[in-house]
């Protein structure tokens, strides 16, 4: 990468960074109002970047200079407007807002207004406890001394979980940034699909025999294709997962806080995510689960602000944003954004129709006294609800609309082909098969490194299944020929599984269902709400998204969305061990430390996994064989098959070295084609011409073999074979080969 790719590259944070600064809150009492800024920021970055790419796609203009005017013509008006926003604050230091009274739930709260989550004391004892009020700092200086102060106030604990988040954080950066993008399925469509567009200069489809670069929705390759032009090459992009990560613990934490965390909950929230093995390790990759995560987890922490107070216009556009984005990067993240949005109408309605509509200020005759303020209307709130939901759909339309026109015009339908809508959807939707198939995905998800509990678990699944009349590898409720149990335990990007999150992410969610209370008498309504949806999106999942093997990774963000509810129920249990003991036989308070230790030696084993994950997961880790350090950056590409390196270089310099220009691609649907972008890019950076001579796209021919200087081959030797002209030179490998015309 150049020294002009790397200032480019940092053009995006900066704006970013901006952003956050003219979009912080005016509002009194919002909660964590830095965080809510930053989600802000992210949507406002995120919704841009997509557009520009569908507007120079449009354009023919997917180029290097047309992006890097797009991004500085972006940080002019982030600039200005974190300007006009610091012009227009109050002065560098103001008092905050004494917090207010509780209100009960299903009291309506009239606009720019609500309760705010009290600072708990420096025992971290959590939420009831009212903080002193005290100044805070708008400047950088006056939020260094903030930070300062939290941490001097900060229990041991506190600062044990708050520096277990920060190491972890700081070290998936640090393997982000040494680590070459090695991931699976982007060697065979995510990183190829960047690469096409960058080639042709626009989004339009082309001829592939893998039809997930063109039928998989392509929001987060999006946001590498401005990587990729700004800096030349694929060097940064690890930190699009990585910065979606770092935006899901500030979401998932501030969820906490509105649902009345107070800041041990919210620590405890971000490590038990952080450290869970598949968010560490996914947030050194290019696959898409964790930008996915980012987008619903914006959109959860939008729709609980619309819980006791009127939503603004701003808001519903950044909730449409967050729609559109979620959709376009990933179609099964709609699961939770869809029950999202119904717990923000019903809500929005609630507050609605609870409106009064007499004048504030009217007396007993009837008359009005003067200066009353008339509050809203029923009808007009129900209404602007109705019509605040018009607008996400709309503004979600707008982002993901674009690819499904194009999706829609080549295979008649907006989800794709038939092959991609049998594939990974459930075929079968009676409830012995949606049993059947929570329970496989259950399995997977709690897997443990203990075979003969992982194996008398799947022996009762495919009994009980066997006994409902269910067979369990049913290819209707199953991918591909993939056959039930698969190991999960393994630190792998695509697979590991989540016992200890997902259990803690379960009971909490049915204690805030069931007794609410125990975790915060005030906030047992939105609690219970919140955990309705949890629930809802897990069960719609499981009935909706057949098994599979790395089909954890496919539940990140109902994880995601799942975590806040077990930082809740852990600060409730040592908030409840730090009371003073009801009975006098010491009965309670010894139960209580048992389950104080249990919930300690919980959270211990989970540091320990996210540890492990980073230092010894694959294929990127810090120690042992292929580490970062230790690999080189062309080996590191091909941990998942090293025995591929080699071949890939033996074919691609046999090529270079005939001077071919037109290049034929044969391949089957899984075969890696990134390398061949890597090698064969011409001397002066520019995308090699790469045409396949296979296609599943019925409306995009491919290429005449007859038509390209030379043909290389991923795969079956035989199939290639089959397309090689006659008098062409064939060499093959195990996995690589080529094919050259007579002369070359």
């Amino acid at each position: 990468m150049s020294a002009a790719g790397s200032l480019l590259a940092v053009v995006p944070a900066a704006a970013v960074l901006l952003l956050t600064v003219a979009t912080r809150p005016r509002e009194v009492g919002a909660v964590a109002p830095l965080r809510l800024a930053v989600v802000r920021a992210a949507l406002l970055t995120g919704a841009y970047a997509v557009l520009v790419v569908e507007l120079l796609g449009a354009l023919h203009a997917l180029t290097r200079p047309a992006f890097v005017a797009a991004w500085l013509l972006f940080l002019a008006a982030a600039a200005t407007a974190a300007r006009l926003r610091w012009r227009r604050a109050s002065p560098l230091t103001q008092p905050s807002a004494p917090p207010p009274r509780p209100v009960p739930v299903g009291a309506a709260v009239p606009a720019g207004s609500g309760p705010e989550t009290p600072a708990p004391p420096a025992d971290g004892s959590g939420a009831g406890h009212a903080p002193a009020p005290r100044r805070v700092g708008r400047t950088p200086a006056g939020l260094l001394a903030a930070a300062v102060d939290t941490w001097r106030t900060a229990g041991r604990g506190e600062r044990l979980l708050a520096g277990a988040v920060g190491g972890l954080v700081l070290l998936e950066l640090l393997v982000a940034l040494l680590a070459e993008p090695n991931n699976f399925d982007s060697q065979t469509y995510h990183l190829p699909k960047v690469e096409h567009w960058v080639a042709q200069g626009d989004l339009s489809f082309w001829a592939t025999a893998i039809h997930r670069q063109v039928t998989i929705p392509p929001g987060a390759e999006y946001l590498l294709l401005h990587l990729r032009l700004l800096t030349g090459g694929d060097q940064l992009h690890n930190l699009v997962q990585w910065a979606a990560g770092v935006g899901c613990l500030l979401a998932a934490a501030r969820i906490t806080a509105q649902l009345g965390g107070g800041r041990r909950a919210q620590l405890i929230t971000a490590f038990v995510l952080a450290s869970t093995p598949m968010v560490a390790l996914q947030a050194t990759s290019t696959q898409t689960d964790l930008v996915c995560a980012a987008w619903v987890a914006c959109a959860a922490t939008l729709v609980l602000d619309g819980l006791r107070r009127r939503t603004g216009w701003g808001t519903l556009l950044a909730l449409g944003a967050a729609t559109g984005l979620t959709a376009v990067t990933k179609t099964s993240g709609l699961i939770a954004v869809g029950p999202l949005l119904v717990l923000w109408g019903l809500a929005q309605l609630r507050l609605a129709l609870a409106a009064d509509p007499t004048p504030v200020g009217a007396m007993a005759d009837g008359t009005t006294a003067a200066g009353a303020v008339r509050r809203p209307r029923p009808a007009r709130g129900v209404a602007r609800t109705v019509g605040g939901s018009v607008l996400i759909l709309l503004v979600a339309a707008v982002a993901v609309g674009p690819f499904l026109a194009r999706v829609t015009a080549e295979f008649g339908h907006p989800l794709g082909p038939p092959r991609l809508r049998e594939s990974i959807p459930m075929e079968r939707h009676d409830p012995p098969s949606i049993l059947v198939n929570a329970l496989r995905i259950g399995h997977t998800a709690f897997d443990t490194p203990l075979a003969p509990l992982r194996r008398v678990g799947a022996e009762a699944i495919i009994g009980g299944a066997d006994a409902i009349g269910v067979d369990p590898q049913d290819r209707a409720i199953t991918f591909g020929r993939e056959l039930f149990p698969e190991p999960a335990w393994y630190p792998d990007e695509d697979r590991v599984a989540f016992p200890i999150a997902g259990a803690l992410a379960l009971i909490g969610a049915a204690v805030a269902l069931v007794r609410p209370r125990r975790i915060d008498p005030v906030q047992a309504g939105p609690l219970r709400g919140y955990a309705v949806v949890v629930l809802a999106t897990v069960l719609l999942h499981t009935a909706m998204i057949k098994w599979q093997p790395w089909g954890n990774r496919l539940l990140l963000y109902a994880l995601v969305l799942a975590v806040p509810l077990a930082g809740l129920w852990l600060d409730a249990l040592f908030r409840r061990h730090s009371a003073p003991a009801a009975d006098r036989a010491g009965t309670r308070r010894g139960r209580r430390s048992v389950a104080t230790v249990a919930a300690v030696t919980v959270l211990a084993t989970s540091a320990l996994a996210g540890v492990l994950a980073l230092s010894y997961g694959f294929p990127r880790r810090l120690v042992g064989s292929g580490s970062v350090f230790t690999t080189s950056d062309w080996d590191t590409r091909f941990l998942r098959r090293p025995q591929w390196a080699e071949e890939f270089r033996w074919a691609a310099a046999s090529v270079r070295e005939s001077g071919a220009r037109r290049i034929g691609l044969v391949q089957q649907n899984d075969n890696w084609e990134y390398p061949w972008w890597l090698l064969l890019r011409q001397p002066d950076g520019r995308s090699p011409d790469l045409v396949a001579l296979q296609s599943v796209l019925p409306e995009r021919p491919p290429a005449e073999p007859t038509s390209v200087d030379a043909i290389v081959c991923t795969g079956s030797q035989p199939a290639c074979a089959k397309l090689v002209p006659a008098g062409w030179r064939l060499e093959f490998r195990d996995y690589v080969g080529y094919a050259l015309p007579p002369g070359r």
